[in-house]
């Protein structure tokens, strides 16, 4: 487990783009944290990295965005709404674990059957208004 401190929202973002010199197609990252904690600056930051897009929104409504990343697509997800992972089925989510692109998910808490098991943690932690400690767990 790698760990590093957060005391900005760029600092979560620059952290975010070295991390996303380590992935590769095929990658499941999921992201872990409360409400507000800094999830979707993440993602934005790998995305940018990864030259999938400018800003990323969270899917919330939508479930998943995808992006055209540099190399590979990146799809990212936002799990909040799920509340049965049969829903998954309909969305088609196994093929996207398999379309050689990166998938991002936030809330995985709330699919946990449905996660493969070869996939990278990442736990975000409040330590004050701007400190943030992130794990990563690959």
């Amino acid at each position: 487990m790698t760990e590093y401190k957060s005391n900005s929202a760029q600092d979560t973002a620059r952290i975010a783009a070295e991390f996303a010199k380590t992935l590769s197609p095929g990658a499941v990252v999921c992201l872990y944290g409360e409400m507000g904690v800094g999830k979707t600056v993440f993602t934005n930051g790998l995305c940018r990295a990864l030259g999938a897009c400018e800003y990323a929104t969270s899917p919330t409504f939508t479930v998943v965005n995808e992006y055209d990343g540099a190399d590979f697509p990146v799809y990212h997800f936002d799990m909040y709404r799920i509340e049965e992972e049969d829903e998954l089925l309909e969305l088609g989510f196994d093929e996207y674990l398999n379309a050689g692109g990166i998938c991002i998910i936030e809330w995985p808490e709330n699919v946990p059957n449905s996660l493969p098991k070869k996939r990278i943690n990442v736990k975000i932690l409040r330590e004050s208004f701007d400190e943030r400690t992130i794990l990563i767990e690959n």
